[in-house]
């Protein structure tokens, strides 16, 4: 079977669940978008590598990529391989001392993992067939959700960076945020960081 390489787009608040994220992932040769529900949790894991954050300590996916480094296991790509039901289905994909193993693991867990590992997420046209969306290259602009830097997490109860002082006390900021594990503060505080610093 045929694999169809994806690339993160990004995530987006999802429409038909509260309190869950739609990860978008798009056909590198192509124009359509896979979208896979998720919740707060599994779009975090995802948001950091996408936000080029570093945890205080490591998150469980970091964790597992610190296990597969030790060991000389090599993941080599993810594969959304099935769809059932509205479940999407995934597959790592490694290599240790020369031995093909796949694993089975969430769609969310396989691509937070496929981000930190560098490597390719790729699926089956007939998933692409069946649950993908086209976007025409003409509404392509104003359907994007974001480039990967303005991915955020909802953090509609946490404290908002605050607006005033300078970029070295917003910096001071994001590194308690961080020290704290706050991910969704932090984020807001990058952002404000990037803005002011584009003036």
């Amino acid at each position: 079977m045929d694999k169809i390489e994806l690339s993160v787009v990004g995530l987006s608040y999802s429409q038909t669940q509260t309190g869950a994220y739609a990860l978008i992932l798009k056909e590198k040769s192509g124009n359509r978008r896979l979208p896979i529900i998720i919740g707060g949790a599994e779009a975090q894991a995802i948001a950091i590598p996408l936000e080029q954050m570093t945890p205080s300590r490591p998150l469980t996916h970091d964790l597992f990529k610190s296990f597969l480094d030790s060991f000389d296991i090599v993941v080599n790509e993810v594969i959304v391989h099935n769809l059932v039901e509205g479940i999407f289905f995934a597959k790592i994909v490694c290599v240790k001392d020369g031995k093909e193993i796949e694993l089975d693991a969430r769609s969310s867990d396989a691509v937070a993992l496929a981000l930190r590992c560098e490597v390719p997420i790729f699926t089956h046209d007939f998933i692409l067939s069946s649950a993908g969306i086209i976007i025409d290259e003409d509404d392509e602009e104003s359907s994007k959700l974001g480039s990967p830097e303005e991915i955020r997490i909802d953090s509609s109860d946490k404290e908002e960076p605050k607006d005033t002082g300078s970029i070295v006390e917003l910096e001071k900021q994001l590194q308690e945020a961080l020290e704290k594990e706050d991910y969704e503060k932090a984020s807001k505080i990058r952002d404000e960081i990037n803005r002011r610093s584009k003036k």
